[in-house]
């Protein structure tokens, strides 16, 4: 169809407010969006509609339509429903790029003009396959995972193909999950990621007990973080398809790949709460100000982890987790290779497992299909923490998280995860102690001593842990700092008579080394 069709008799109510000499232009699809620069998913030819939640001032609607222009679609259909009357910039800026506008007034809805534009347009080509993926785009653009499962019971209702789309590590995102055992999800995951890491062009073909599978990258271009790409998993081998049908599977990645780039969009806020979250827990802030942050309610537990990447682009390993873990995870960057990340618990007595998997196992078992993806000197260590009961006892959680993660770090393999039953009982012990408290305990021990060194330029504060590190030996002390034992005697005695403790009692020697675990 044309758009001129679109203002005929019997079409849906719309006014051309701009391209009155271009309304021969060839209608192809439609698209629905509010993206300020939806240009990368245009392929020619679309009807774009959009309810202009992008336009925050005038300037907006120039650089808006020269992105459609560029993606070459067809005409703009501007919705008054949310913002009013099309403004007028937005109108002169369509002018001067000669692209067609119409005004959808607040009573006609997207889902009918689309309805009716993709009715013209597959009677036209009816036979063309892929115009299936095609006439369903909105389903995705406006309704998430919901919309492609939509697609996909299309597909496998009117063609017998049956698609699934995958998480690198093999959880069901969209399609008949009942259909895939686990083993079978986690055979896929890890042979896509497998030929990936090798440079294999795809589809990546494999064959499980009920016969071929084919594998595609669901994303328009290379990523930074292709272990957190989806994978469209489609019954039977594409080699053996006719043309025809391996175009609607390519066109099917790209517009899984399009949902995708709409989920990381959405999770922009939830990236905000958890980066939030993070720094609370940094500055050992107010149980109450983390409990404001921390996300839903009635969670009896959380469960804290840390990780860090080698051999991955810095930034890479937030988006991974975030398609590892659980949707109600909050992952915060932690530096260029490091992420943090705040769940709730598992609910032991909710489970229907007789002995449910310790955290660590838990987080080992989601992590383990992405060692298909990461070569030889690439690893993701983590380590994680017992379960808090509440805000207070997250602090301690992130601390005890991170020695397990240091503890992790020794070990061998490309996915290293270790937990708190292999940490030392100090640190579990430490780990449980309210956070005020630890903070009371490390400025009263402390604090006397950081203020002296900040006030003389003093050293007292890393003599004390020399002297804790080499068991009170004054000889090795004074080695390892490359003083004279005079010295050393003189700065314990300082350190003495600043906070009344006596380094030579056991006692006193154990509160200093439990309050510089703290610091």
């Amino acid at each position: 169809m044309r758009v001129r069709d679109l203002l005929a008799a019997g079409a849906p109510r719309l006014r051309l407010l701009a391209g009155e000499d271009e309304l021969d232009r060839q209608v192809t699809g439609v698209m629905t969006t509010d993206l300020q620069d939806p240009g990368r998913f245009l392929h020619g030819g679309e009807l774009v509609l959009t309810g202009m939640l992008w336009r925050t001032a005038p300037a907006d609607s120039a650089r808006f339509v020269r992105t459609l222009v560029a993606g070459g679609a067809a005409a703009l259909g501007a919705g008054e429903v949310e913002v009013g009357p099309v403004p007028a910039d937005l109108v002169d800026a369509c002018r001067r790029h000669r692209l067609p506008l119409l005004a959808v007034p607040d009573d006609v809805a997207f889902g009918t003009l689309t309805e009716y534009v993709g009715r013209h347009v597959s009677a036209g080509r009816a036979a063309d396959l892929a115009a299936l993926v095609d006439r369903h785009r909105l389903l995705v653009s406006a309704a998430g995972t919901g919309g492609l499962d939509a697609v996909l019971d299309l597909l496998g209702g009117d063609l017998d193909l049956d698609c699934w789309v995958l998480t690198p590590t093999g959880r069901v995102v969209a399609g008949p999950a009942d259909r895939l055992t686990p083993e079978d999800r986690d055979r896929l995951a890890r042979t896509h990621l497998a030929a990936q890491q090798r440079g294999q062009r795809p589809p990546h073909r494999v064959r499980l007990a009920d016969g071929a599978y084919s594998l595609l990258p669901a994303a328009e271009t290379a990523t930074a973080a292709p272990l957190a790409d989806w994978i469209l998993a489609v019954a039977g081998d594409l080699a053996e398809w006719p043309a025809k049908r391996r175009q609607l599977a390519d066109n099917l990645a790209r517009l899984v790949a399009a949902e995708r780039t709409r989920r990381d969009d959405s999770r922009r806020l939830r990236r905000r709460i958890a980066d939030e979250l993070l720094a609370l827990l940094r500055r050992d802030a107010a149980p109450a100000e983390i409990a404001r942050v921390l996300p839903g309610e009635g969670h009896p537990q959380w469960l804290v982890l840390t990780a860090d990447a080698t051999g991955l682009p810095d930034g890479a390993l937030r988006p991974v987790l975030e398609e590892a873990l659980p949707a109600t995870a909050l992952v915060a960057a932690d530096g260029p290779a490091g992420a943090v990340a705040v769940l709730p618990a598992p609910d032991a007595a909710a489970s229907d497992a007789a002995a449910p998997a310790a955290p660590a196992d838990a987080v080992r078992a989601l992590l383990a299909p992405l060692e298909a993806g990461l070569d030889a000197d690439s690893r993701i260590t983590v380590g994680v923490a017992a379960p808090a009961a509440e805000p207070a006892g997250l602090r301690g959680a992130l601390e005890e998280a991170r020695h397990a993660r240091r503890v992790a770090d020794a070990r061998p393999g490309r996915i290293r995860v270790a937990g708190p039953e292999e940490l030392a009982s100090h640190v579990l012990l430490l780990a449980a102690v309210p956070d005020d408290v630890r903070r009371a305990f490390r400025a009263r021990l402390l604090d006397p001593v950081t203020a002296y060194d900040q006030e003389h330029q003093a050293d007292l504060l890393h003599t004390l842990g020399a002297f804790l590190r080499a068991d009170g030996s004054w000889t090795r002390c004074a080695a390892q700092l490359h003083v004279h034992v005079n010295t050393l005697r003189y700065r314990i005695g300082r350190i003495e008579e600043l906070t009344g403790r006596d380094l030579s009692r056991l006692e006193d020697r154990v509160d200093f080394y439990l309050a510089l675990q703290l610091a």
